[in-house]
């Protein structure tokens, strides 16, 4: 037999490869298996018929070790999830759409669907809360620079072309230093977060129509914020956090869901394909 021959059919370079072989498949199902710490057991609709039971792929729990001191077992042996669906399933066999019975951007459907994250805000790794409002930093570190535009005190313009209420803070992310939310300060009174990623800034709509020739020709408009997923009606009802200075991860993420499902759920139309 030649150097490296096990056998007369078997080789080293071929035993290696069948061990590696091996390794990748018990490496895929461990990975799979370790994938299911959370979420699992799936959770099925009542009107799903043969909906699979996925218990026996739950893996064994084990605690982790969070960076404040705290400890968090997965699985833990229960779904945190005890919403029930205020929605009808299309067809009743497992899988099958579900058609919203309300309003689906309240009721966290589809598009607007959050997860219960905890109801406690994010920390910095000194402890403390992540996202503060601007006016409750020291203005040596944290502020606006004077060549950008502040936004505070601008108007809010819904997309029906209403003007909803004013910008009366900014939250911010005191670990990446940017802006996350606005506060929005609506004319019915209530104070509700917009997040930085669905608003746009721009001037206004309408020139101005006194003065000189010399001040109606240069662009003196005011710039304001615009936002092309709520209508005016809609900006009611964005989930509230409890406190005005502090923001938890699960009103983060009510709220981001509450505007994103609005570019699925906010009009009829958006509901239809674009054909």
């Amino acid at each position: 037999m030649e150097v490296g021959a096990i056998t007369q059919y078997i080789d080293v370079a071929q035993l290696a490869l069948y061990v590696f072989w091996l390794f990748f498949v018990l490496l895929v199902l461990y990975l799979n298996k370790e994938s299911r710490r959370e979420g699992f057991p799936l959770r099925f609709h009542e009107n799903d018929r043969g909906a699979p039971s996925t218990e026996h792929k739950v893996p064994s729990p084990k605690t982790y070790e969070l960076l404040h001191g705290e400890t968090v077992q997965l699985p833990s042996g229960k779904n945190d999830d005890h919403r029930e669906l205020n929605a009808t399933p299309l067809g009743p066999w497992p899988g099958a759409p579900l058609v919203p019975n309300g309003n689906a951007m309240i009721d966290g459907l589809g598009a607007a669907a959050w997860a219960e994250r905890a109801d406690s805000p994010d920390l910095t790794t000194e402890g403390d809360p992540r996202l503060v409002p601007l006016s409750q930093l020291p203005e040596h570190e944290f502020y606006i620079p004077a060549k950008s535009p502040d936004p505070r005190g601008m108007d809010v313009r819904a997309c029906d072309d209403q003007v909803v209420g004013t910008i009366a803070d900014i939250i911010v992310d005191r670990m990446e230093f940017l802006p996350r939310y606005y506060q929005v300060a609506l004319e019915s009174g209530k104070t509700v977060l917009l997040p930085m990623m669905y608003v746009t800034l721009k001037r206004k709509t309408h020139a101005p129509t006194e003065g000189t020739l010399a001040e109606r020709l240069i662009d003196g408009r005011r710039k304001e914020i615009r936002v092309a997923s709520l209508n005016a009606a809609q900006f009611e009802d964005v989930p509230l956090t409890a406190s005005s200075s502090v923001v938890t991860l699960l009103e983060e993420d009510k709220i981001q869901a509450y505007y994103g499902g609005a570019h699925v759920y906010g009009s009829p139309q958006r509901t239809e394909s674009l054909i």
